[in-house]
């Protein structure tokens, strides 16, 4: 437990540095793997007290970078999304199978991808308040600005990518880290077993 504690703030390390401005490419993110992940591997109230805190002060460095105001309405669909992303990790342990903490952490970005670009449908006032207008919402976006679904299909990708690679890691220590030898049995004490009685002399 210590190794995999030590693994998951690492974890928040990497998660703080992959957020640097123009390190990933555009829309490649790993923040959606890592939040996933630490939410996995992280014991269960230290998840919700350092990964939340850990994104909200990576954001108002970024903020401050770009010259945006320190909050702003739309951290919220994020901030919510990544709410339920740290609660979907926490419902996996981290003896899950590969493919399955693999599945989690797509599902992870799928949510993601649909909160936010749904709160944007109703925020928008650009996208008509219809069916069609949602559609639209999670597919092309507004005109003159890149498709969502690019942004979904890199978001699928590069969570893909790192979730694996995290959880790819973290088996091959389970496996290849020295297992505790179980303590021998305890040897049964063998009871001594009463002497035998001196018959009584009879009496002639």
């Amino acid at each position: 437990m210590k190794k995999q504690t030590l693994c998951a703030i690492l974890l928040m390390i990497g998660l703080a540095l992959t957020r640097w401005p123009d390190l990933m490419p555009a829309n490649f993110s790993a923040v959606y793997a890592l939040i996933f992940c630490a939410a996995v591997y992280f014991p269960r109230r230290l998840g919700w007290c350092l990964i939340l805190p850990v994104l909200l002060l990576t954001d108002i460095l970024l903020n401050l970078h770009y010259g945006a105001p320190i909050f702003h309405i739309y951290m919220v669909p994020n901030y919510l999304s990544y709410a339920c992303i740290l609660w979907l990790g926490q419902r996996f342990s981290t003896g899950s199978p590969f493919i399955k903490l693999l599945g989690g952490g797509l599902l992870g970005a799928v949510l993601f991808y649909l909160i936010t670009n749904t709160i944007s449908f109703f925020q928008d006032p650009a996208y008509a308040k219809t069916f069609a207008g949602w559609l639209q919402a999670l597919t092309l976006g507004v005109p003159g600005l890149p498709p969502t679904w690019m942004f979904f299909r890199n978001s699928l990708m590069s969570t893909g990518l790192f979730t694996g690679l995290f959880v790819g890691a973290m088996k091959a220590l389970e496996h290849f880290s020295p297992q505790e030898e179980s303590e021998p049995a305890d040897e049964e004490e063998e009871e001594d077993e009463p002497a035998p009685k001196e018959a009584a002399p009879q009496k002639s």
